[in-house]
C-alpha cells in the first residue's frame, strides 16, 4: 500500500489516498455522468482517504436517485472524488487526479455503469 497525494485543478482541493495499483483495479465507468468527466475510478473504504481541505471547498451535485454524492470544487470545477451509489459507504477517488500518476501502467477495467442499478435490473 502507499499513499498518494492528489487533488483538483487550483489547488484548492487536495486529498492523500492509500493504494495498491497492483492489486487493485482501476475502472472506467460508462455512464451518463462519468463518461461526460472522463473519471477513472479507484473505489477505497474512507479508512484510506483523507481529505485535506475543508469541506466548504466542495459543492456536491446530485441527480436521479440523489444517492451519490457528487463532489467537486467549488472555485475550478473538478471531481477530484466523490460518494458512489454502487459502492455505499465507500470513497470513488477520480485517479486522473492524483499527482504524477502514470495512467498507462494502471490496470483499467470497465464498468458498466450505464444499465447498472443495486437490484441488477438495470435503470432501463
Amino acid at each position: 500500500m502507499t499513499t498518494y497525494a492528489g487533488g483538483c485543478h487550483c489547488g484548492d482541493v487536495r486529498f492523500e489516498v492509500d493504494a495498491d495499483f497492483a492489486a487493485e483495479p482501476v475502472l472506467d465507468c460508462n455512464c451518463s455522468i462519468c463518461t461526460k468527466k472522463g473519471f477513472l475510478h479507484l473505489i477505497v473504504p474512507p479508512s484510506r482517504f483523507r481529505m485535506l481541505t475543508p469541506k466548504e471547498r466542495l459543492t456536491t451535485y446530485t441527480f436521479g436517485t440523489h444517492t451519490a454524492k457528487h463532489t467537486f470544487c467549488s472555485r475550478c470545477g473538478i471531481y477530484a472524488f466523490y460518494e458512489p451509489r454502487s459502492h455505499p459507504g465507500q470513497i470513488d477517488v477520480n485517479v486522473r487526479c492524483i499527482d504524477a500518476l502514470d495512467l498507462a501502467a494502471l490496470r483499467v477495467e470497465k464498468f458498466e455503469g450505464r444499465d447498472w442499478s443495486p437490484d441488477g435490473k438495470g435503470t432501463r
